[in-house]
Formats: C-alpha cells, structure tokens, sequence
C-alpha cells in the first residue's frame, strides 16, 4: 500500500514500551517526522493482530521484544500538502512492557534509547506523543494502584 498519498487511511500500531520511570524512544529515519523522537511502531500487515504487529514493530525498530498489555486510545495523524491528504494513519498504541532483547536501533530508525519521564521535554516529542506517553504511565499507575487495593 501506498503511504504517501494514500487512497485510503492506513493502520498502524506503536508501543509505549516502559521500564520503571523510563519509556523508549525512538528517532525516526523516515518521513513522516524523519529525524523527530517518537515511539516505536508501524504498520500493520495484512492478517495480523494489532498485538502481533506491535510486537514485530518494536523488535524490527529497537531489538527489544514486549509484551503488549493494553490499548489506548486510537488516534488519527493526517498530514495534508494543500488540499491533498499526503499521509493518513489510524495509530493504536499500546502500553508494553520489556520481554528482553538488546536495545539496537534498525537501519530505518536513527537512534533508540530508553528516556527517563522527568527527560521527556528535552525530546520535543509532537503533542499527540507526549498525551499518549502520558496516558501509558497512568493506566500503569492505575493497575499498580488496583493492585495495591485488592491485596487489602
């Protein structure tokens, strides 16, 4: 499928990988955002599970393996040259956790590394990233909270 000036919105998956109070970044090596801090993702094949292509994204970009344990809230990124939709993702992303591998960023991602959350600014993550990084750190914060309630 074509990305650039698609006839259709494409599907892609992205992982919010986490380790304690870091998260694991990546910087891209292609348009769109060639050059830019993001998280680690792409697209999706044809007769893969959103859970099977997170996985097979994040070990293509980073060497790293995870283990997918939600999903957050889909989102939609569209950029437009004129009146042309030049590219059209529908992202899900999902928070994750390190299941092993060694941190070694592909040949189409510039550098991989894993940033601490008070780091993040440095980064200049695009808004949707930041909200959706934050979003991972909470619904984690919220399982560990539940967690935490059920063994009273």
């Amino acid at each position: 499928m074509k990305r650039e000036y698609p006839k259709h919105p494409i599907v892609g998956v992205g992982g919010v990988v986490i380790k304690g109070s870091h998260v694991l970044l990546i910087r891209r090596g292609r348009e769109p955002l060639k050059g830019e801090w993001s998280l680690p993702g792409g697209m999706l094949e044809l007769g893969e599970s959103l859970e099977e292509g997170v996985k097979r994204e994040v070990m293509e970009e980073t060497g790293l393996r995870v283990r997918p344990l939600a999903a957050l809230t889909p989102l939609d990124r569209i950029q437009k040259n004129g009146d042309r939709v030049k590219y059209h993702y529908v992202i899900i992303d999902f928070v994750c956790r390190s299941a092993g591998g060694r941190l070694k960023p592909a040949s189409d991602v510039l550098d991989a590394r894993w940033v601490e959350r008070s780091d993040l600014r440095r980064y200049h993550l695009t808004r949707k990233a930041a909200s959706i990084i934050s979003d991972a750190f909470a619904w984690l914060e919220n399982q560990n909270a539940s967690r935490g309630r059920k063994r009273h």
